[in-house]
């Protein structure tokens, strides 16, 4: 196994982790929970294997889920969120993604923070509207995904400070 494998599974098994054990006990407002589970699909490496991603996140949704209780909201939200990775990396990155440059744990820049972002509201707006599943609640899952998404970007953000490399 290479390196690349082996600090993807740990942090598969870290983020799960500290998901279960920490961030589902929190609860803001009554309503309002992180999920910085997500950075896993977020930092796993640009070059990567695609499928394995896929399959990665499928299963990653599938234990949120059953700790959750959730009936596979979970999985679906990881599933189209690592689907759309590579898009949301060309949108935010530009040639930078094409030339395969692109290192999420370096300083944050506005490139690195709309990637963070606009993967974080599609995953909490897909979330939310296959969980409640109602279009007559629109305004509740609206205010859901943003709430959520701020709280989730600055737990995400945190953490991402707290496990980047040291430049030495």
């Amino acid at each position: 196994m290479n390196s690349a494998l082996l600090m993807n599974i740990a942090r598969f098994i870290l983020l799960l982790l500290a998901q279960v054990l920490i961030f589902n006990r929190m609860d803001l407002f009554g309503f309002v929970n992180p999920f910085p589970y997500i950075l896993f699909i977020i930092l796993y490496p640009v070059n990567g294997n695609k499928t394995g991603l896929l399959v990665a996140s499928f299963f990653l949704g599938l234990i949120m889920d059953m700790f959750w209780n959730s009936g596979g909201v979970h999985a679906a939200a990881c599933l189209i969120l690592a689907y759309f990775r590579p898009a949301i990396f060309k949108f935010s990155f530009g040639l930078s993604y094409e030339y395969q440059t692109v290192k999420l744990n370096d300083s944050l820049t506005p490139e690195r923070f709309s990637f963070i972002l606009i993967a974080v509201v599609i995953h909490h707006f897909t979330l939310f509207i296959l969980e409640i599943f109602k279009l007559s609640s629109i305004l509740d899952i609206l205010v859901r995904t943003v709430l959520s998404t701020l709280f989730t970007i600055i737990t995400s953000i945190i953490i991402i400070y707290l496990i980047k490399p040291s430049k030495r």
